[in-house]
């Protein structure tokens, strides 16, 4: 069986047995129809992948794989904040007529700052540093910028990764302010393990643990059904990532450079609404 499935199966069953409603809370996202869409939720989640021993994908439930790693690129390599560039539409409702989801997410990564080794954005610091400084105890990225909020459609969920080289071995931490652990918490799992696996790849290291740390893991009410019917499918083993292993450059990256070796999984789909 997955780990990714004992992992995102008894966060579940936590969240739903000891979990807080905020029903008797004036709570900022609608459904469609204009209903409060309220969560059963706990705080301070804490996961952790040892991605040498399984790509941690979900079985019970299907993740769409190459859609995570177009977003994860749109964002980390593309630095875009518009829908445009992406293959997707899953940012569809938070996009503006021009397409732009404002001053959010890869806007915030391709900024650039200056360092005294020279000029950086988020992203390629991180690469010069995993290279010249693996000693660092300042690689990491942050796009919750306070400065810009304002001008985002939608408030970085996943805002601030954290890169730490052991000996010859790339783990990670990711900080998520908010998860909607239906609809996007295998989704960033998975993309962050990519993630991680492309920058050891890259900077000659080996990948070794990602850890997924959730302030506010909540399940939406409207959502609480398919969880229970989900949680209960047949759990399988979890497929083999592959990796184009010319790749050295980060940039050199593309959707076909992933493949998923063996993955099946539940192929049943699900009607799950997204609050807005």
């Amino acid at each position: 069986m997955s780990k990714a499935d004992e992992i995102f199966i008894s966060n579940m069953r936590d969240i739903l047995k000891n979990g807080v409603w905020d029903t008797e809370l004036d709570v900022r996202p609608k459904w469609s129809d204009g209903t409060p869409a309220h969560t059963v939720k706990k705080f301070g989640i804490v996961n952790r992948y040892n991605l040498r021993e399984e790509f941690p994908i979900l079985t019970i439930r299907r993740t769409y794989f190459k859609s995570c790693i177009d977003e994860l690129l749109w964002i980390w390599q593309r630095k875009s904040n518009n829908i445009r560039d992406l293959n997707s539409k899953i940012w569809n409702q938070w996009a503006d007529a021009d397409g732009s989801i404002g001053k959010a997410y890869g806007y915030q990564l391709g900024v650039k700052h200056k360092y005294k080794e020279g000029e950086f954005d988020q992203v390629d610091r991180v690469l010069y540093d995993l290279k010249h400084n693996p000693a660092s105890r300042r690689i990491l990225t942050n796009i919750y910028n306070f400065a810009d909020l304002h001008e985002m459609n939608l408030y970085p969920c996943a805002y601030s990764m954290t890169f730490n080289v052991s000996g010859d071995t790339l783990n990670g931490i990711l900080n998520q302010r908010s998860n909607d652990m239906l609809t996007a918490n295998n989704w960033n799992v998975v993309q962050y393990a990519v993630l991680l696996i492309m920058f050891a790849q890259v900077s000659g290291l080996k990948v070794g643990e990602l850890v997924h740390v959730i302030a506010d893991a909540h399940i939406y009410d409207r959502h609480v059904p398919v969880v229970e019917e989900i949680i209960e499918m047949p759990r399988l083993a979890a497929p083999k990532l592959e990796v184009d292993p010319n790749i050295k450059n980060f940039y050199d990256f593309k959707v076909d450079s992933f493949k998923l070796a063996d993955y099946k999984c539940n192929e049943k789909k699900y009607d799950i609404p997204v609050a807005e």
